[in-house]
Order: C-alpha cells, then sequence, then structure tokens
C-alpha cells in the first residue's frame, strides 16, 4: 500500500477525532473575530445611550439589554430564569445636578478677589459615595485623614475641623507605624466617616503627590463592605488645586507629605481658603441589578455537564451631574466587546464544543465584584462542574498581553501560552496568584481562572480620555482571539481541571 495514502487517512482520522484541526491548520472561528466588530461594540457601549453603565441606572440596563439582544441574536440559550438575567441588589449611589467647588475668599481677604469655580471632569470629581450637601467653610489639611491615637497616629490631632472641611490624602501612608503594625485597608469612605466624627462638614481627598506616577482625580464606587452613613459631600481633587489652596500657608503639597513621611508624624494645619462645595446624590442601599448570561450546550455526551465561562464586566462609574466623564472604553467596554465577539466565534462555527459555554457580562465589578461574587455564590450549574473561568478585564488599552493567576492554574495559563506562541506572539510571561478582578471570585471557590489583560493598561483608568479612539485595535483583536483560542482547547477537552494553587 501506498504509505502517502496510509499517512493521508491517519491524518484525516486525526482531524475528525480532533475539532481543533482542519485541513488549513486553522481553528474553527479564529478568523471571524474583527477588530473593526469589537470597535463597534465598544463604541455603543461608551455613548450616551449607556450613560456611563452605572450598574443600577437606566444607562446600564440599556447595556444589559444591549447584550441580551445580542444572545438571542445568537440563539444562545437563557441559563436564568428562561431569560438572559441574573437579578442582584447593589448599593446605588447617583450623583445629580448642581454640583460646584468654589474658592470663595483667602483668610485675610485679599482685595481685588473675586471667586474661582472649578471645573468638573477637570478639576476634580466627586466620589461615587459621596453624601449630598451644600458647605461653605474654611479648609483645613488633616495629613492622611487617619486617627489612631490608641496607636500613635492621629492626624486631627492638634487641628479644629468642627464646622470645616477636611482634605486629606486618599491612600495610607508607605511606611509603618513600627517594625510591626501596618495599616488596614483604609477606603475613602472610612476617612470620611472620620473626618465626621471630628465634627467635618465636608470631605476632600487628594492624591499623595510624592508617589512614583501619581493619580489624578478619578471616579470612582469603590467603598469597600462597609454601609453608607456618611452623608456629606465628598470629592477627589487634582493635586495641582490643593496645591494652590495649601501655598498661602507657606508650604506645598509635596513639602507637607515629605515632612509627614520622614517623621511619621502628623502636620496638620488649617488653611487660608474659604471653599465652597455642593453634591446632590441620590442613594439607595439595596438597588436592582443584573448580570447577563448566555449558553452554548456542549456536544460530547460526557463533556456537556461541564462548563467553561467567559466573562467580563460590563459596568463602569456612571455619570456625574448628568455629563458621562469616564466613557470607560477600556474598562470594561472592552472586555465585555471580547466576551461578545467570543460568544458568536463559537456559535456561529461549523464544529460545536464538546464542553458547554457560560458566557456572562457581570454587573457591579466597579463596586467590588458584586455580580462575579454573586454569580459564584448563586451558580446557576455546580460549581464543581465549571472546569474553567477565562475573564477578560480592561483589554483595548495598552502593549502586550498578560495573562494573571498563572501561578495558581499553571496549566490552563500553559494552554494560552502555547496558543500564543502559534497564533497571536504578543504575550509576556510575566503571570501571579490569587485571583484579580472577576477571576477572584471563581479563584476564592476553587475554580481555575485565568485574567486576561494587557501591559500598560490603565493609563486612562477612570478618566475622560478613555474612549474609543485611544484603544490598540490591533492588540484588541489579538488578546481576544487568545482568549477565544484557549477557551476553545479547554472546551474541546484538551483541559483538565486542575486543583488550583494559592
Amino acid at each position: 500500500m501506498n504509505w502517502l495514502i496510509i499517512l493521508a487517512a491517519l491524518f484525516l482520522g486525526i482531524l475528525n477525532l480532533n475539532p481543533q484541526v482542519n485541513l488549513s491548520g486553522e481553528i474553527p472561528g479564529y478568523n471571524t473575530i474583527a477588530e473593526k466588530d469589537l470597535m463597534t461594540i465598544v463604541e455603543y457601549l461608551s455613548s450616551e445611550k449607556c450613560a456611563g453603565r452605572l450598574s443600577g441606572h437606566s444607562g446600564y440596563d440599556s447595556a444589559a439589554e444591549f447584550v441580551a439582544q445580542k444572545f438571542r441574536n445568537l440563539n444562545l440559550n437563557p441559563i436564568h430564569d428562561k431569560n438572559y438575567f441574573q437579578v442582584l441588589n447593589i448599593e446605588y449611589n447617583e450623583i445629580l445636578p448642581p454640583v460646584h467647588l468654589k474658592l470663595i475668599d483667602y483668610i485675610p481677604h485679599k482685595k481685588n478677589f473675586n471667586s474661582h469655580e472649578y471645573e468638573l471632569g477637570k478639576d476634580y470629581v466627586c466620589r461615587g459615595m459621596s453624601g449630598s450637601g451644600n458647605v461653605t467653610a474654611q479648609a483645613v489639611f488633616c495629613g492622611y485623614g487617619l486617627s489612631q491615637p490608641l496607636n500613635g497616629y492621629d492626624d486631627y490631632d492638634g487641628v479644629d475641623v468642627n464646622g470645616k472641611i477636611a482634605i486629606a490624602f486618599k491612600t495610607n501612608p508607605a511606611w509603618k507605624l513600627n517594625d510591626t503594625m501596618g495599616w488596614s485597608d483604609v477606603y475613602p469612605r472610612d476617612k470620611a466617616r472620620t473626618a465626621a466624627k471630628h465634627g467635618a462638614l465636608a470631605l476632600v481627598i487628594v492624591s499623595p503627590p510624592n508617589q512614583p506616577n501619581p493619580q489624578k482625580a478619578i471616579i470612582s464606587i469603590l467603598e469597600g463592605n462597609s454601609e453608607q452613613d456618611i452623608t456629606f459631600p465628598q470629592v477627589h481633587a487634582e493635586i495641582q488645586v490643593v496645591d494652590e489652596w495649601i501655598r498661602p500657608s507657606g508650604y506645598t503639597l509635596s513639602q507637607i507629605q515629605s515632612i509627614i513621611d520622614s517623621t511619621k508624624k502628623p502636620f496638620s494645619l488649617p488653611l487660608q481658603v474659604i471653599l465652597n462645595l455642593e453634591v446632590n446624590a441620590r442613594y439607595v442601599k439595596e438597588q436592582p441589578t443584573k448580570n447577563v448570561i448566555g449558553m452554548i450546550e456542549g456536544t460530547d455526551s460526557l463533556l456537556k455537564d461541564e462548563y467553561v465561562v467567559i466573562g467580563a464586566h460590563l459596568d463602569h462609574v456612571g455619570s456625574q451631574a448628568g455629563k458621562i466623564y469616564a466613557p470607560g472604553a477600556n474598562d470594561n467596554a472592552s472586555g465585555s466587546a471580547s466576551v461578545l465577539e467570543i460568544a458568536e466565534a463559537f456559535a456561529k462555527s461549523k464544529v460545536k464544543p464538546r464542553r458547554s459555554l457560560i458566557f456572562i457580562l457581570f454587573a457591579s465589578e466597579e463596586l467590588g465584584l458584586y455580580g462575579s461574587s454573586y454569580f459564584v455564590n448563586n451558580p446557576p450549574v455546580p460549581l464543581d462542574k465549571i472546569t474553567a473561568m477565562i475573564n477578560l478585564d480592561c483589554v483595548g488599552f495598552g502593549d502586550s498581553i498578560q495573562i494573571g493567576n498563572g501561578l495558581s492554574s499553571p496549566e490552563l495559563w500553559k494552554i494560552a501560552s502555547e496558543q500564543d506562541k502559534l497564533y497571536t506572539q504578543q504575550m509576556v510571561s510575566r503571570t501571579w496568584s490569587g485571583g484579580g478582578a472577576d477571576a477572584g471570585p471563581f479563584h476564592s471557590k476553587g475554580i481555575p481562572a485565568l485574567y486576561f489583560v494587557t501591559t500598560n493598561s490603565y493609563k486612562h483608568l477612570h478618566l475622560t480620555t478613555d474612549r474609543p479612539e485611544t484603544l490598540n485595535r490591533t492588540l484588541f483583536e489579538k488578546i481576544t482571539r487568545l482568549a477565544y483560542l484557549t477557551a476553545y482547547q479547554v472546551a474541546n477537552g484538551n483541559y483538565v481541571r486542575e486543583k488550583v494553587k494559592e
């Protein structure tokens, strides 16, 4: 018998047994993922129609319905209550107009000085969980905004903030109190609580200027698990704005931080400025929102009851005073678009996966992984039947592909690395353990999970510049394709669920 005929027969037999190979050597569906289609989705999710996608807001609901319609068009199966929505309740706060921050006067009064109003979205932003109020008062700088007298440190000792506006660094000191005692996690809400306890009527936070790459004033709703009990105005001002308020006292903001950090002692002082701060907010303790979930059933009689989850968070930080200051194109319209394009690649492929696939767009990641946590605590399928989870977050801007949690799920990470070498050639070797973003709740349940992200991804994080036009479209397409390739291998039985390492 002709050996060429034998080899050809063997090769065709391999093709029939292994759906990841076809005659051209190309994985089915791979080339259907295109930057043009990804960008079309990003542009919609970043538009005025979705209003910044704050979970619980009608703009987020528009985004969720957009996703659900995509799932319907692809004939994905609903997985929860016969529809695509998994409803959960979250803490909700909406910043409404009017919002103002003004420098009213100096102490003593400067002749011919007229008040100056700062620009929302440029000079400052409201904290996502700000309360309401209209306050005109002297400002007092209160260091790191910490009051721990029993531990030997109190930024409020020796200064009077009663009836005034407190100003504090957003983050905690990089140094420790002593050899054994560091700083516990303190959110801006905790600092607002401390300021209120000392009688302050409002809080302005500012990034420490001496940090490497100091954070700009970003919109954030992350406040930990405590409840909203501080109802006064809270904003995050730019460093140069707060520096302008401090300079009449004879210091710069950088100098004050240096004094505190070098001595490990407070250096708080009343400022020679009177400010006006007005914020209006609507707070709801339990506001309904939704994860959006669709499924493709596997074809293998033994493997179809096992699941590969492919997810991304759909939400962002909303609008302030009726205007979108952070459209969230990269964070995370990009990851959401990737999930939808991966779903379409699987749905339209002639080769169907052996394992079942769950596609999920999570609510309320920005508040603290609420949507993904709710999913793993109220799973529509048994958790021990979830073979792997692939999460995509901030995949549209940056330089290269990096995949987190590889130290915890090394075999799963190895599959992604091998696919990158074959197809995308863009992945860096750096990885880490412990989950990350919406992969975290899955990791905590012992489910192998990978976190797809890009290097140098956060330049525009929660800023006005996080727009579709700033995305790296070529990289965006490549990382989406790599996530698809990884999911394809897992879905077709080329991976056995491994024990997750811490």
